[in-house]
């Protein structure tokens, strides 16, 4: 392993995590649809309701390994439950931050500030910290330390780590270029449960989860190596992503209707 290569494209990953939701904050401010108040509540229902509840079910109900549930080794039960977990947990945080927080931001410039705002944090901690997290230990191996820290954790998080340390350069890449296509989606599934909210229907709000649980069935699949190329899981993302931007274009239409 090339040092040098892997923390530069590292340190790729860790820019492009943080560039992507910044840029979009200035195009929205520029474009005059930015609403400070949606984002924050984005931010704030993604932290409260994913790395919070979510978590708390998820020790809950998963092994340790974060492959399989407690009491069961059957991978579509997982799949299952990490899909619908996602899914229920992030759509229903959406819809109460929408129903109960923005009263009097929902137009359709709050709809996508509240999606940059999930997404982004989303990216700024999964994409980044990330990033960050494996530069310190690529820098630990490095320096001759990582053994030194690795006694000190359970011998699953090593291999794990060990596993990451080793995967191709690109990946890291590969990560970020993710987490775009997660902003374009939270962008759109945002904007569609918006769109329930002010008609008054929470079916869409069942459709929005609905439609998330079937995007997370992917990656599910692909870490329980049912689905063992990531080319195809990103190449199905992609896919998803550019269906979101139409979507949100379209939306756009229907959201003038209410003007």
């Amino acid at each position: 392993m090339n040092g040098g290569i892997v923390l530069f494209w590292m340190f790729i990953q860790l820019f492009l995590s943080l560039f992507v939701p910044f840029a979009l904050i200035i195009y929205g401010r520029k474009k005059g649809w930015l609403s400070w108040k949606a984002f924050g509540v984005g931010m704030l229902i993604f932290v409260l309701f994913s790395q919070v509840l979510e978590k708390i079910v998820h020790i809950l109900v998963m092994d340790p390994s974060g492959t399989s549930l407690k009491g069961t080794d059957n991978v579509w039960a997982f799949v299952a439950y990490g899909a619908l977990a996602a899914g229920v947990f992030e759509e229903i945080g959406r819809y109460i931050g929408f129903r109960f927080m923005l009263k009097n931001h929902r137009t359709f410039g709050d709809g996508l500030s509240f999606g940059i705002g999930h997404g982004g944090m989303e990216a700024v901690l999964i994409g980044g910290l990330s990033a960050v997290n494996m530069m310190v230990m690529s820098h630990l191996v490095q320096t001759g330390q990582f053994e030194q820290v690795a006694s000190s954790l359970p011998a699953t998080q090593v291999e794990m780590l060990k596993t990451m340390l080793n995967q191709p350069d690109w990946v890291y890449v590969l990560g970020s270029i993710e987490r775009m296509f997660a902003i374009a989606i939270h962008m759109a599934l945002s904007l569609l449960v918006l769109y329930g909210v002010r008609k008054g229907q929470f079916r869409y709000v069942v459709y929005a989860i609905f439609i998330h649980a079937l995007i997370d069935v992917v990656p599910a699949l692909y870490q329980v190596k049912i689905i063992s190329n990531v080319w195809t899981v990103e190449t199905l993302l992609a896919f998803i992503a550019i269906a979101s931007l139409v979507f949100i274009r379209r939306m756009s239409e229907k959201f003038h209707c209410f003007s």
